[in-house]
């Protein structure tokens, strides 16, 4: 059985090898891609995520959003010392054929939502922008998604951006705070399983002299192989983080899920953009947090993931 779905993405090395690993998979049904600030600025991953479904031969519209987070200006960097000064390892070399879509990203999730209730799943791997904003223009979009399946947060292990924050959390913490407390059926992917699942060097040399998008695929990801081993000195690989997200939507098996609810740090918090465990009796970090403890709302927090069977299928896949 086929699922559909819709990428959100702030469209760097990751966010590609998840958009590859996502065209190539028939139990998918890409409805669209969706793009926001984050990794690079949003023209620039809707540019991005455009110029790959060219070399996938994939015609998926391509709607642009959220250019800044929910409720505070732009206060995290652009990742391009991970990404790119392109955000695709400076693979960019020429402008793509097709433009974006005309509309805003969260109208296009939340007419998507409304054509296929309960029947759409929303893979969400940059910061969480474009949800918020569509929560707000629809209240109901809890109840008419299948699942949301997002990309961020770190509740067990430390962050990537502070000691206590991941990327995505933190690019926009006031929108992960409202969208982590929605009442979705959500399943978080964060760094607790993500950075276990290694792409090592060896698999991306393989890629070579298979053809121009495998070309591509390999140019961009040794980059990030780079990035990586400067970021962290010994590491074996770099981290699928982002098509690992894909992955649960294909086979949720990939992982072993806890439910819990699940508070962000907002505002001017020293530990803005954490996500912790909000446990019975404890009081919450916020009035949404609150209201989705009363509901008894959990969310599904991955905690193991069986690395070896997912980076097999994801190679599998994503040439």
């Amino acid at each position: 059985m086929t699922k559909r779905i819709i990428l959100d993405v702030d469209t760097g090395i990751d966010d590609a090898l998840a958009i590859g690993y996502a065209a190539h998979s028939p139990e998918l049904v890409l409805l669209g891609i969706t793009t926001t600030f984050g990794n690079i600025s949003v023209p620039e991953a809707t540019r991005n995520s455009l110029v790959l479904l060219e070399k996938l031969n994939k015609e998926v519209p391509v709607y642009q959003g959220a250019d800044k987070p929910y409720a505070r200006e732009l206060f995290k960097p652009y990742s391009r010392h991970i990404h790119g000064e392109d955000g695709i390892g400076g693979c960019f070399s020429e402008s793509p054929l097709r433009s974006a879509a005309e509309g805003h990203a969260a109208d296009f999730i939340i007419d998507q939502a409304r054509k296929y209730p309960r029947e759409l799943t929303v893979i969400a791997v940059g910061p969480l922008t474009n949800l918020a904003l569509a929560l707000n223009r629809c209240p109901e979009l809890p109840e008419l998604l299948d699942r949301l399946i997002i990309m961020g947060g770190a509740v067990t292990v430390p962050g990537n951006v502070t000691p206590t924050a991941e990327a995505n959390i933190y690019a926009d913490p006031e929108a992960a705070e409202y969208v982590l407390t929605a009442g979705f059926n959500l399943t978080l992917v964060g760094l607790d399983v993500t950075m276990q699942t290694l792409l090592p060097q060896s698999d991306v040399d393989a890629w070579r002299g298979q053809g121009e998008l495998a070309e591509f695929m390999a140019d961009m990801t040794d980059f990030y192989m780079q990035a990586y081993k400067n970021f962290k000195p010994g590491i074996a690989g770099c981290a699928l983080h982002d098509p690992l997200a894909v992955g649960v939507a294909i086979d949720p098996g990939f992982v072993t899920t806890k439910p819990m609810h699940i508070a962000v740090d907002t505002g001017d918090s020293p530990t803005v953009g954490r996500t912790h465990e909000v446990k019975s009796g404890e009081v919450p970090a916020t009035e949404m947090s609150a209201g989705a403890a009363r509901a008894g709302k959990t969310i599904d927090v991955c905690l193991e993931v069986d690395a070896e069977r997912f980076l097999r299928h994801f190679l599998g896949r994503i040439l």
